[in-house]
């Protein structure tokens, strides 16, 4: 049974907690959280690019930090992680990254341990869960990069995988706007995939309470207008941009 690949706390133990939700449809909700290392993009503005930016990685992020390996990645077996996760006493888990679909096998091998949690993953979009995972997941929480996250649009919006999802009930699209320009590829994207309009939240970027409100101004309206819902981030107003919370 291979092992999962987690980030680490400012401890250097493995990402695994408790806390409220922050952002989507379960915002404010009690859960557990695991965060694994590892993504397959590279948003310019990624707030925890410890999971995936580490020395020797030339991919643009805006804060120009790489980070050490063998500090902020640590393997844990399944078995392992679902003991910590059961200990925390959360009947929801948070599965996030990351990545976390580029494990598929041993986060699987995981979720048979953890046969009575509910499960939710948090996911870019451009990978599909394998059916030993599918069959556990009661909520996605897709995010698909815009192309200010700098990412190539062939690599972040797979026509297929994009399908995938928006033809599933129980995957909610979350999209990260930094400027009200933002929100007409959003516009395109709804209606190439025809995304439902109640499954569909727009999140102002940011990794401080002042520029998430000062963004929610023109964004809150362009929702009105719109139709979308729109999505705070309370967990950078309760603890700030921290690991574990």
């Amino acid at each position: 049974m291979a092992d999962l690949v987690l980030a680490t706390d400012d401890d250097g133990a493995p990402e695994i907690f408790a806390s409220l939700q922050g952002e989507g449809p379960s915002a404010g909700m009690p859960v557990a959280f695991i965060r694994l290392s590892r993504c397959n993009l590279a948003c310019t503005w990624c707030d925890t690019a410890y999971t995936w930016r580490f020395e020797g990685d030339n991919r643009p992020h805006r804060d120009e930090i790489t980070y050490d390996r063998a500090v902020n990645q640590v393997k844990v077996s399944p078995e392992k992680a679902a003991a910590k996760i059961a200990a925390l006493g959360q009947k929801r888990l948070v599965i996030t990254g990351g990545e976390p679909l580029m494990q598929c096998g041993p986060l699987a091998d995981m979720l048979a341990i953890l046969d009575t949690i509910e499960v939710e993953i948090e996911t870019n979009g451009t990978t599909r869960p394998s059916a030993h995972i599918d069959i556990r997941v009661d909520q996605y929480n897709v995010s698909p990069k815009l192309s200010h996250s700098g990412n190539a649009a062939d690599l972040a919006l797979i026509p297929e995988r994009l399908d995938f999802y928006a033809s599933d009930p129980r995957a909610f699209f979350k999209f990260v706007v930094a400027k009200p320009e933002d929100v007409d590829e959003v516009d395109a994207l709804q209606r190439e995939y025809r995304i439902p309009k109640d499954r569909l939240f727009l999140m102002a970027e940011g990794t401080d309470s002042n520029t998430l409100r000062e963004r929610q101004v023109w964004l809150s309206p362009l929702c009105l207008k719109k139709g979308y819902r729109m999505s705070d981030r309370m967990h950078i107003h309760l603890y700030g941009d921290e690991r574990g919370t």
